[in-house]
């Protein structure tokens, strides 16, 4: 069978650019995994903390992103990533493995997609094997939210919404 699944990602960008990225990933089915706001507190969970530290981490595995604001809230994630001009000499390489399973050297790309899929493969494998959700259950919605942000104008409105979403939560379609 043949998905003629459209993209919802700009036609030829390149989101391996430096720039600043706000992006939103949500559960699936919106179940709310990470925790609940109480009196306009978002309030962690175990599945919230590992999200939140997942998301903290991130710079450290994309050596290239540096995190601005960010919440994680019962049911979805909003942040804002930049990715920066990798420094001279920093080669995005994966370690090669010294095993005979695996023969070839991987290049992981230092995108917004790759940023994305190594996040949600992170919180994923907290609730499938040490939270006991089954080996094959869906923690995320297909795909995620992106937008470009092109100016501080555009900035300020984000991080503003960003910081403000866990007091707006009973005005959230999704509450």
């Amino acid at each position: 069978m043949k998905h003629n699944r459209k993209s919802i990602r700009l036609k030829g960008y390149n989101y391996a650019q430096a720039g600043l990225y706000f992006i939103t990933l949500c559960t699936h089915n919106r179940v709310h995994l990470f925790g609940q706001i109480i009196n306009g507190e978002m309030v962690l969970n175990a599945g919230g903390r590992v999200a939140a530290k997942c998301w903290q981490d991130i710079p450290a595995h994309f050596p290239t992103a540096a995190l601005h604001e960010y919440v994680v809230m019962p049911n979805h994630i909003h942040g804002i990533i930049e990715l920066q001009s990798p420094s001279v000499g920093v080669q995005n390489f994966e370690p090669q493995q010294m095993g005979t399973e695996n023969k070839f050297q991987h290049i992981i790309p230092q995108s917004i997609g790759s940023i994305v899929r190594g996040f949600k493969i992170g919180v994923t494998k907290w609730f499938r094997y040490e939270n006991g959700f089954a080996q094959n259950a869906q923690i995320w919605q297909r795909n995620y939210y992106e937008h470009i942000i092109r100016n501080d104008a555009a900035y300020h409105r984000i991080a503003n919404y960003i910081l403000n979403n866990p007091a707006k939560w009973k005005d959230d379609r999704f509450y």
